[in-house]
């Protein structure tokens, strides 16, 4: 895949994402475009970003070393979307700057007792497991309460968002009611709790992303709409 067709697939992504903000009154630059770089090459990446593409998304903390060692140029936010677990957690904060996963009380104090010792504030989403799915990580939304307060009273902590990634269906629009019900568990978390800053809302993939953004997506994170099929493996 060519720099101009990467370009072009970003550009479309962006037409879709304000067309469906547009549709429900929102402004388009409230969405922002997460490349889901999962196992895609770095030459790929690079030309993701040299696209205008802001954030990258990874969700193994050994692959994402990997890549930020040839990648470390460039003018990028990285975030973990995939499962983190404590014994990656240093290592997560040297390479992340926001980390996405944050779905259980353990994994969010190691994070902020390492963060406080890096002398750093670590942004931070919480994963809620919306469909209550037995094999997918995140935290039910009855327990999302008491994992904000937590996070609340840490001192290093800066929780910034919630994200989720809804049961799979090949119908974008069977995810809405999981996307509306994480918007509404947002909207209630703020009601209930005084937070810095309103909370974003990390939900959307390649082929529901749109339904997400009617849905109060702020984030949308996109693999293969951005950079095409994953290359087998052992090809990133």
């Amino acid at each position: 895949m060519n720099s101009e067709s990467v370009a072009r697939r970003l550009a479309l992504i962006r037409e879709r994402v304000a067309e469906a903000a547009l549709r429900k009154g929102r402004r388009p630059e409230e969405i922002k475009i997460l490349g889901a770089s999962k196992a895609q090459p770095p030459e790929k990446i690079r030309e993701a970003v040299e696209a205008g593409l802001e954030i990258l998304g990874e969700n193994y903390v050994q692959e994402a070393e990997r890549k930020k060692a040839l990648l470390s140029d460039l003018p990028v936010s990285w975030h973990l979307i995939g499962y983190l677990q404590k014994n990656k957690a240093r290592k997560a904060l040297q390479l992340f700057d926001l980390i996405q996963t944050v779905d259980r009380p353990e994994i969010a104090q190691r994070l902020s007792r390492l963060a406080q010792e890096m002398g750093r504030t670590l942004p931070v989403f919480i994963e809620v497991n919306v469909g209550g799915e037995e094999t997918k990580a995140g935290i039910l939304p009855e327990k999302v309460p008491d994992l904000v307060r937590l996070i609340k009273d840490l001192p290093a902590l800066d929780l910034q968002g919630l994200m989720t990634i809804p049961p799979y269906s090949p119908d974008p629009e069977d995810s809405r009611k999981f996307f509306r019900k994480l918007r509404e568990l947002k909207e209630q978390v703020e009601d209930f709790y005084e937070l810095k800053h309103p909370l974003e809302l990390s939900m959307g993939m390649s082929h529901d992303y749109e339904v997400a953004v009617e849905e109060g997506a702020t984030l949308v994170r996109i693999g293969t709409a951005l950079f095409g099929p994953r290359p087998p493996k052992g090809g990133a």
